[in-house]
């Protein structure tokens, strides 16, 4: 489980580094954190959703 919380804390840092370089709107960037996620496996696709909505409101919520 450490893993995990690793992997989201990481996840999160990158989400929010992202997020602040460039300018995307709030459903362009769940959308290219989806698709990243995907494209590498990290997470079955019924999990992907629910983690991106997760990322996507900590980035939005620290802007």
């Amino acid at each position: 489980m450490r893993g995990f919380a690793t992997f989201l804390l990481g996840a999160l840092v990158g989400a929010g580094a992202a997020a602040l370089l460039t300018p995307t709107t709030g459903p362009e960037l769940r959308d290219r954190i989806r698709l990243i996620l995907q494209k590498r496996g990290i997470l079955p696709t019924a999990r992907v959703d629910e983690l991106v909505e997760i990322i996507a409101s900590e980035v939005e919520k620290n802007k």
